[in-house]
């Protein structure tokens, strides 16, 4: 991953206004300096339903945020998935959206005797997954490019699947829902994470749009400079699309979780 370390200094200078934007605190002069660069970005943003990707062309900037920002929920996926024992062998988890391969190696290293893919539409960060996987000697989890409205795995294929931050960036989350339960196979679960708030959700793609109006790399980006953040009344609505047999919702700090579970 050498574009990360090359690119990581620059992106921690450029990166300061965004905290101030976020906690409202900061000197007279860095204000005026964020709200011009805001400005920029605003003016400058044109998302497109079929440009090219901000997670491909920064791929650094989210495993940036991914890796050293975000929470680890590892604990709370495994818990929720197979809170009384371990997953048998020959179980296959699925999580959509993997980005850098945060979840699909840690669970992966945690149960070997299980067998993890990983699907994204970013190459980038598929290829910074893989490198986690064998920096990791995981035998067991892999990593593929696909659409998470569309998968291009047949009918109750998994046991298990997790997804997290996947509906801030996602057109069509009903879609998506709908595969989930599609690929799953009877009994199976699956577990979401998402962000309960817009301002902190957006912060990675304020940072990459940022990044593209400075860097003069600012055409036709598919992704919005909002993420999408969901009430707690729209996101347990949201997997009430499908006839699960148990649906669960509730949230912690800055997030909320669904567990369902498939007839």
């Amino acid at each position: 991953m050498s574009p990360v370390a090359e690119t990581k200094a620059a992106y921690t200078a450029a990166a300061a206004p965004v905290a101030d934007v976020s906690t409202g605190i900061a000197a007279t002069d860095s204000v005026s300096i964020t709200e011009r660069l805001a400005g920029e970005v605003e003016a400058r943003k044109q998302p497109s339903d079929s440009g090219e990707s901000l997670f491909e062309r920064f791929a650094w900037v989210y495993i940036f945020f991914r890796e050293k920002l975000f929470r680890d929920d590892t604990e709370r996926f495994v818990q929720a998935l197979w809170p009384k024992q371990e997953p048998p062998a020959a179980t296959r988890l699925i999580e959509l959206g993997c980005g850098p391969g945060f979840y699909s190696c840690a669970i992966a290293s945690r149960f070997p005797q299980i067998s993890v893919l990983g699907i994204d539409r970013s190459a980038k960060q598929l290829d910074c997954a893989r490198n986690k996987a064998r920096g990791n000697v995981l035998q067991n989890c892999r990593f593929n490019r696909d659409n998470v409205l569309k998968l291009s795995h047949g009918d109750e294929s998994f046991d298990a699947l997790v997804a997290a931050r996947l509906f801030t960036v996602l057109p069509n989350q009903e879609r998506a829902i709908a595969e989930m339960h599609r690929v799953l196979r009877p009994g199976g679960r699956c577990v979401i994470a998402e962000p309960r708030f817009a301002v902190w959700a957006s912060l990675p793609l304020f940072a990459m749009w940022l990044i593209a109006a400075l860097t003069g790399m600012n055409s036709g980006y598919r992704e919005p400079s909002r993420a999408t953040v969901l009430s707690p009344e729209a996101f347990k609505g949201l997997f009430m699309t499908q006839p699960w047999r148990r649906v669960q919702t509730w949230h912690e700090g800055r997030y909320q979780y669904a567990l369902c579970e498939k007839r």
